[in-house]
């Protein structure tokens, strides 16, 4: 019985089955046309037009709806099927290109020294530093063993220099000429004065990683900031004397009261400052000769800004323009990158992020603020994590008169005839109130000689700040006033000046650059000989840019402190008169200045074109620019032969012409209450009012990029500066 029934249940399920399949209707041909034809015009019906077709072709408006919804997953299928065909064959397109790219790559052949190609992985950057502390460990013992069978310390090369093979130096410009040279006791290496012929600056330099630009996001937040700063700004550039404190001794900088600071301007959250953080503040107010509006454009033009400030600034970059400003720069903000540095292989760079803000606050009156980031930027690219500046900039404010009372003197001088064209100028000046303030974490401890000029804020206060804002500004003025200019004895008219001008500003920035001493420009401590306390680095790039003569050059430079105050060795290093008592070059021979041309209200700041009296040195003239404010002092100077000479007096365009800078930065020692004044002399703490001077030479090793550098080259410049500084020592009686 239960057997029948389930044979009955199982018949009925068979015929609900058949029922069902019986329901599935097929469209006919005419309908599936008539739909195709609808699905063209109008893939998604709404409900009158499926209500339309329903009447039409004899189907439900549910069966309309479905056909529709099938037709269309079917066409998205087909699409989906058609991309990824195409994917697939540009997929198979572009494999096959890169295997004959790689194919390729293993036949190519370096342009530059002619060898094969690097591996791949030869530029991954973990790969290198492993390398590298590898190679270090290897030279270390090498050098051991090395000082274990010659009896005496073995000196090793510059980390990161090539295997040296040449034999001699190629040290001509263009290594077409050879003299040979017999004052430093080293026979093979030619010294002249085409000695320093060549280019400073390196086409091989590494690139920088810049912050990232600016998030949506952050935009409002750093707008923000700028706007608390600018109002920060403006009241420490008017504050009195509770804010800010003179320094004893009579030159005038004021630093900033930092109790009395955090009291006034404190911050949510910041009311504690960590012990290893040094704070640096300070003001100062000067004339300058150029209107507000220009100036404005000189700060928020980071090329301009280099230009005009190339022994403090190394290097600045425009991350991102936040705002571009109403009616010219009143309004803009920008996020700028800086590397600050001191013009010295012994202290590294500062580098900063920040934003600058400009506003115009009236007819005339402009101010300029500048805050660091917040700390997550500058982690990014790798400045110290609790170094930052802190809100600082200046306001600028057209004169009333207009005029400029420290510009009412004629700017050009021959040397044959002494002042010439006694009419006055008068220039559109400004008063700028600089105010400059940072907080700093010494990651590396500084060292005794420079301690004092930083730990003072000397280093890179208002006052330094100031200083080469004048002497760029006079400059400036300078050059525009040279049009009403007649020729000088010499015969140099005024396209000749302003040419010779051109020439040696490249020249300092030149210098400037190859003086610094960032992550990207590294400098290797020589070891002195026995009786010698000198300390000389040296760093070594091949030149390859536009008007720089091919090459590797090899810059060498020391920094010394002498007993003699600074303005004094400044006096003796560009006086023309005595430079045959320090330049080992001259070999004792006087030298003449051709010509002059001042660039500056200080009878220092000049431009001087030098030649040899000696017959042997007529082939080769020396351009020199000295510059002397309150904060320090530099003499660059760069020889070039007749026909360059010839090419800048005739007016032409001097950007051909290559350089190799050499010269002297020099700072007063920064002690508390030293004086200053002519020869050695002493505070009333008993301490010797001294100078910090930086001695730098740069050579053309060989005119070959692919030449490689050897030890007798790092010995003849070492030499070089050891003769150098004891000359100026012997002659500055400093014993």
């Amino acid at each position: 019985m239960d057997f029948g029934d389930d044979q009955e249940g199982g018949s009925e399920s068979q015929q609900q089955q058949q029922q069902r399949r019986k329901r599935y209707h097929r469209h006919t041909p005419r309908q599936i046309q008539t739909l195709e034809a609808m699905f063209k015009e109008c893939p998604h019906p709404d409900e009158n037009q499926r209500a339309q077709l329903s009447r039409e072709l004899g189907l439900e408006a549910r069966q309309i709806k479905f056909w529709f919804q099938n037709r269309r997953t079917q066409m998205k299928a087909q699409h989906e099927r058609a991309d990824n065909c195409f994917l697939r064959a540009e997929n198979d397109k572009i494999r096959c290109e890169n295997i004959a790219m790689r194919e390729a790559l293993k036949n190519v052949i370096c342009p530059t020294c002619g060898g094969p190609p690097v591996a791949e992985d030869y530029f991954d950057e973990q790969k290198l530093r492993m390398e590298n502390a590898r190679l270090k460990e290897e030279l270390d013992r090498v050098a051991s063993l090395t000082s274990k069978f010659l009896g005496r310390p073995y000196t090793q090369m510059p980390q990161g220099m090539p295997q040296m093979s040449a034999s001699s130096l190629d040290l001509s410009m263009g290594g077409g000429h050879h003299h040979h040279h017999h004052g430093l006791g080293l026979g093979g290496p030619n010294l002249d004065l085409d000695l320093l012929s060549g280019a400073a600056s390196s086409s091989e330099m590494p690139q920088f990683h810049l912050p990232p630009p600016v998030t949506e996001m952050e935009r409002p937040a750093m707008a923000g900031m700028a706007t608390r700063a600018m109002d920060e700004v403006i009241r420490l550039a008017q504050a009195g004397d509770h804010v800010w404190v003179k320094i004893p001794g009579g030159d005038g900088r004021e630093i900033l009261n930092v109790e009395t600071y955090d009291n006034i301007f404190s911050k949510p959250g910041c009311s504690f400052r960590a012990a290893d953080l040094r704070v640096e503040g300070s003001r100062d107010s000067a004339l300058v000769c150029m209107t507000a509006a220009a100036l404005v454009e000189v700060f928020m033009d980071t090329s301009n800004w280099m230009e005009f400030f190339p022994s403090i600034v190394c290097n600045a970059r425009t991350v991102d323009v936040l705002v571009n400003g109403v009616n010219g720069r009143s309004e803009s903000l920008i996020l700028m990158y800086e590397e600050l540095h001191i013009m010295t292989p012994v202290l590294p760079t500062r580098e900063l992020s920040f934003l600058r803000y400009c506003r115009q606050i009236d007819q005339g009156l402009w101010a300029i603020a500048d805050v660091s980031v917040d700390m997550q930027r500058d982690v990014h690219f790798g400045a110290p994590p609790r170094s930052r500046r802190l809100p600082s900039g200046c306001l600028i404010a057209d004169m009333s008169n207009g005029y400029s009372k420290v510009c009412h003197h004629q700017l050009f001088f021959s040397h044959t005839t002494g002042p010439s064209n006694q009419s006055c100028v008068f220039l559109l000046c400004s008063q700028v109130t600089w105010v400059e303030h940072m907080e700093m974490e010494d990651k590396v401890s500084t060292g005794p000689l420079f301690r004092d000029i930083v730990h003072s804020g000397a280093a890179f206060g208002a006052q330094r700040w100031l200083g080469a804002l004048q002497r760029a500004c006079e400059r400036c003025a300078s050059l525009s006033s040279l049009g009403g200019m007649h020729a000088d004895i010499a015969g140099v008219t005024a396209e000749g000046r302003r040419s010779m001008m051109k020439l040696s500003q490249r020249m300092v920035s030149s210098f400037c650059a190859s003086m610094t001493a960032s992550q990207h420009h590294q400098w290797t401590h020589m070891s002195g000989t026995a009786g010698n306390d000198v300390c000389v680095r040296v760093s070594m790039h091949r030149n390859g840019d536009p008007g720089q003569p091919n090459g590797v050059v090899l810059s060498a430079a020391t920094s010394v402190w002498l007993p003699v105050a600074s303005d004094h060795v400044f006096a003796f290093v560009r006086d023309e008169s005595t430079r045959s008592q320090w330049d080992v070059l001259t070999h004792g021979n006087q030298v003449q200045e051709v010509s002059r041309i001042p660039n500056g209200a200080n009878p220092g700041n000049c431009i001087s074109l030098l030649r040899g009296l000696q017959s042997s040195q007529n082939s080769m003239l020396v351009v020199q620019e000295s510059c002397t404010d309150a904060s320090g002092s530099l003499v660059v100077y760069s020889p070039i032969d007749i026909p360059a000479a010839n090419v800048v007096m005739s007016g032409e365009d001097p950007s051909g012409i290559p350089l190799l800078p050499s010269g002297f930065t020099i700072w007063p020692d920064g002690r508390s209450g030293a004086v200053g004044g002519g020869g050695a002399s002493t505070s009333a703490g008993g301490q010797i009012a001294g100078s910090v001077v930086t001695v730098a030479f740069q050579i053309l090793v060989s005119s070959l990029p692919s030449s490689k550098l050897n030890a007798e080259s790092i010995a003849t410049v070492s030499d070089l500066i050891n003769n150098t500084v004891r000359n100026l020592r012997n002659a500055l009686n400093c014993g």
